[in-house]
């Protein structure tokens, strides 16, 4: 049995798998400073750039790849938003990093290049359309913003700054599955099979751009949660370029409802328990207000390590993106994984699993509140609460930055109407 593939925070659509076909080859490929860019001219512009949307990647292990990143736009969703791009005569330009991982301001310098690319090869006078998934409308509304303020940058010349699901407020992993995941790479992260899948998400979960979108962070199982320093100084970084791009039309979409309902996991429930081999009564719980033990680890032959918050809101069953990530073994949440590797390790787990939870909270890709706020969290969304100047958000929480005719068809009628 293999081990599963670990790739997350980018375009993940459930029932997508690691194995994805290949990409159409495209007309235009740009190689950037930091990264890629592919372009997709629309037939009706006889291979010229006329009226081109920049689409960011966001976060994962590695490189941007293509061949996903098309499949998610375009092929694993119920809405192909590249082909409805170009039957209005839009070119699609996909802009991938060669670390997905790094800091969010170095790949903003990416951003910039691909936006001067553009702006140098556009035929006409046709203004932009610039935006990404997840990480990625935290990349390109850095950029552009920085454009605005920059002297030395170009006027960036875009109609519509556009995000999909993006944590403008921040991320959540539960601090239990952050424990258990360190917990067992230090563990067992020199094991030839399961070591390289620990090894990496352990690795995503500490690295710099991991740490600049996450609210609550520990570098360590026994570590207790607390603001990283490097989301702090990239909060800095965004208010001195004055937090967002002021000339586009704003606009972004939630994988998670605006009413205010959750998602029906319980606060303070165990979610996943294990007994075997390597792992003697270990559980972990979903999250909870108020002073709590959210996990036990104890390792065979070791004493339990028992993580513990505090001051937390209910955010698992909070409205949002839910944690998906494809694997050979299906597509597993985020308590799903935790339950994939206790079992690869040799335990038996208890059969009642809660799979996944809340990642990108509906007030955090919209901006419409904080979200270690527990009335924000599950308060109704209007638009007075929002940053972006229009939003839209699922009819149901559903998968993190699943393509949806739902959302796919809001924001063509934006940019249809704007750009």
């Amino acid at each position: 049995m293999s081990a599963p593939v670990v790739d997350v925070w980018g375009p993940v659509t459930p029932g997508a798998h690691s194995e994805v076909p290949s990409a159409p080859t495209p007309g235009a490929e740009w190689h950037l400073t930091g990264g890629t860019a592919w372009v997709y001219h629309s037939p009706l512009n006889r291979r010229q750039l006329v009226r081109p949307v920049i689409l960011s990647d966001g976060f994962s292990a590695g490189g941007s790849k293509l061949d996903q990143l098309w499949n998610g736009l375009e092929e694993n969703g119920e809405y192909r938003f590249i082909s409805e791009l170009h039957a209005t005569g839009h070119d699609v330009i996909i802009l991938g990093y060669e670390d997905r991982t790094a800091s969010i301001t170095a790949n903003a310098d990416t951003a910039i290049e691909c936006i001067r690319r553009a702006l140098n090869e556009r035929a006409g006078r046709a203004k932009l359309v610039v935006g990404g998934f997840s990480m990625g409308g935290l990349i390109t509304r850095y950029a552009l913003a920085k454009m605005e303020q920059d002297p030395e940058l170009p006027d960036h010349e875009t109609a519509v700054y556009l995000s999909y699901d993006t944590p403008h407020q921040g991320a959540w992993l539960p601090v239990s599955i952050q424990a258990f995941t360190h917990l067992a790479t230090d563990s067992w992260g020199d094991d030839p099979t399961l070591g390289p899948v620990l090894r990496q998400f352990s690795g995503l979960l500490n690295s710099q751009a991991a740490k600049e979108m996450s609210r609550w962070h520990i570098a360590t199982a026994d570590a207790t949660p607390e603001l990283p320093q490097e989301r702090v100084d990239f909060l800095r970084a965004l208010d001195e370029v004055g937090g967002w791009p002021r000339t586009p039309r704003r606009i972004g979409v939630a994988n998670g409802v605006a009413t205010g309902s959750g998602n029906g996991v319980k606060p303070d429930v165990t979610a996943v328990r294990c007994d075997g081999e390597t792992l003697k009564d270990t559980w972990l719980k979903t999250q909870a207000q108020g002073e709590q033990i959210v996990a036990r680890l104890q390792k065979t032959g070791s004493d339990a390590l028992l993580v513990r918050t505090n001051g937390l809101p209910e955010i698992d069953g909070a409205p949002g993106g839910l944690f998906t990530m494809p694997s050979p073994q299906g597509d597993p949440g985020s308590f799903g994984l935790a339950a994939l590797l206790m079992g690869f390790l040799g335990n038996a787990v208890d059969p009642e699993v809660i799979l996944t939870s809340c990642f990108i909270p509906s007030v955090s890709a919209v901006a419409a509140g904080e979200i270690d706020d527990q009335k924000a969290l599950y308060k109704p969304i209007s638009s007075e609460d929002s940053a972006l100047d229009a939003f839209a958000c699922a009819g149901r929480n559903e998968g993190h930055t699943t393509m949806t005719e739902e959302l796919g068809s809001w924001i063509m009628s934006e940019i249809l109407n704007n750009a």
